[in-house]
């Protein structure tokens, strides 16, 4: 008869640990962590400080609007190397970053028109497969730059072991 008390204590103590009032304050905090963290991970704040999205930098690009139109907005960074040989050791400055444009190969001639590039910096750069690379306003003194596309370091963001999707597609300026 003992035996059957003690069984009979056990089950009201199991039954009473995953009752409902348990249930849905397990669920409560469980949604109110999942609430959090969608808050926490939406918040980004678009200043010029934080550059968090593609079209922050596509607004900042010299002339955005020719800029998206015949190429794309990029991120320039300006910094320099000194290498010594006795002893060997390499110096890097701090970088300089600011919005700057990469045109498509068939768009150089918005340059031209403007006559901002000669047609023998045009001829050398397209040797050279190249494309053209600028920053600041086209109406006022531009830097402008014959640029090559590097593509041998990859993009180690896409394709991360894990990761799904398809891989995305190629832009060749």
């Amino acid at each position: 008869m003992k035996r059957k008390a003690r069984s009979s204590l056990s089950e009201t103590n199991k039954s009473s640990i995953i009752n409902p009032t348990t249930l849905a304050i397990l669920a409560g905090i469980f949604i109110l962590g999942v609430g959090v963290g969608i808050a926490f991970s939406s918040t980004a704040s678009l200043n010029i400080e934080n550059v968090a999205s593609r079209e922050v930098i596509d607004r900042s690009a010299p002339n955005p609007d020719i800029c998206i139109q015949y190429g794309a907005s990029a991120v320039v960074t300006d910094m320099r190397v000194f290498i010594t040989l006795n002893p060997f050791n390499v110096y890097v400055t701090q970088p300089k970053m600011r919005p700057g444009c990469v045109l498509r190969r068939n768009n150089w001639a918005i340059l031209e028109q403007r006559k901002l590039i000669s047609s023998d910096q045009v001829g050398d750069c397209k040797n050279r497969m190249n494309t053209f690379g600028f920053t600041g306003p086209l109406e006022g003194s531009p830097d402008i730059d014959c640029i090559y596309q590097n593509d041998a370091a990859g993009n180690f963001f896409l394709n991360q072991p894990g990761s799904v999707g398809p891989k995305p597609e190629t832009n060749n300026f």
